[in-house]
């Protein structure tokens, strides 16, 4: 129970951070974001769309990590449309995409970066909480026996939502968002349920990759 409730705070959290700063990436009046959050400071960055860090913080006192469960929301519209998929078939592209972001970090930190993965509480435990919203998919593959071949130009978006912790105190370092649309080929291409999860895997490296470099960087600074 107290981890459910933890996941609802962190989506109460995120919600309303999302809704100050996502029209950076995607909102159409395209206003600037708040130059601070929750005491933290907005931060340019070559690669997220908007990056808020605590004023002097610093990554280099972390070795190990521990990794949240994945929380993932669709977009509104694509919900309610009646073409899309069952909400049994919602539940399981949650749960595949929540499983796939975990391992695709997991990967990248710690095969990749040396950090290792825990789950108890310690000084050099750096805490990582991850959301993926306005999760857009173009042609959902659900397997179903009258399935037809759908062609799509991209596979669709998704948004990260990302929150660094200290483990033990539990004080916010750093809030990110980053939108990222799957490929374009510039030529319709037949989707499938593996090319959907190869395109979100795709993306997915590409955020896991920022985290592990920032972490690098911190140990050469």
């Amino acid at each position: 129970m107290r981890v459910r409730s933890e996941l609802k705070c962190f989506a109460f959290l995120f919600g309303m951070f999302i809704a100050s700063v996502l029209s950076v990436s995607v909102g159409a009046d395209k206003k600037d974001p708040p130059t601070t959050w929750q005491g933290l400071t907005l931060t340019p960055s070559k690669t997220v769309d908007a990056l808020y860090l605590k004023p002097g913080m610093s990554l280099a006192p972390y070795k190990r990590f521990m990794l949240d469960p994945v929380e993932v929301e669709f977009r509104k519209e694509w919900t309610t449309d009646p073409r899309r998929v069952s909400s049994s078939d919602r539940e399981r592209i949650r749960g595949e995409l929540a499983e796939a972001a975990r391992e695709v970090f997991r990967k990248e930190l710690e095969e990749k970066g040396g950090y290792q993965l825990v789950n108890e509480q310690a000084p050099d435990v750096l805490r990582v909480r991850a959301g993926l919203v306005n999760l857009y998919i173009t042609a959902p593959d659900t397997g179903s026996a009258a399935r037809t071949r759908n062609y799509v130009v991209s596979a669709g978006e998704m948004t990260l939502v990302a929150e660094l912790r200290d483990s033990e105190s539990g004080e916010v370092l750093a809030m990110a968002l980053d939108r990222r649309a799957a490929r374009e080929t510039g030529m319709m291409q037949w989707s499938s349920k593996v090319s959907n999860a190869s395109e979100a895997r795709n993306m997915l490296r590409v955020w896991a990759g920022a985290l592990r470099k920032a972490l690098d960087s911190s140990r050469t600074t």
